[in-house]
């Protein structure tokens, strides 16, 4: 396992893990670099937000971004149009105890039961 799959699995277990999975319906789970990003089901969340990246820095705490991902289009030629991509709220200096209560704050979803 790399470095950043074993950050993005002990971001997700810091959420809740399979629980949260079930609870939020993320899906589309990808270790990026230093973090994790997923997708929530569309209009399941406020602000429209369906898409969270959850990135840890040097200094041991996270950066948190609620992202509205607008869909693609096919055009006349039949080619794609980029999609929109919304940067709805960042935060800084997340520290882990913190992560489920900012992901309730910003998107409504409770983490578990």
């Amino acid at each position: 396992m790399t470095r950043n799959q074993e950050i993005a699995k002990k971001i997700l277990e810091q959420l809740g893990d399979n629980k949260f999975v079930a609870m939020t319906g993320a899906k589309h789970r990808f270790a990026i670099e230093n973090g994790i990003s997923f997708k929530l089901p569309s209009n399941f969340a406020k602000d429209g937000i369906n898409c969270v990246e959850i990135v840890l820095s040097p200094a041991d705490v996270y950066t948190v971004k609620f992202k509205k991902i607008g869909r693609r289009r096919m055009k006349k030629d039949f080619t794609f149009n980029e999609p929109k991509v919304e940067t709805i709220s960042e935060h800084t200096d997340v520290y882990h105890d913190m992560l489920r209560d900012i992901f309730t704050k910003y998107t409504g979803l409770d983490t578990s039961l």
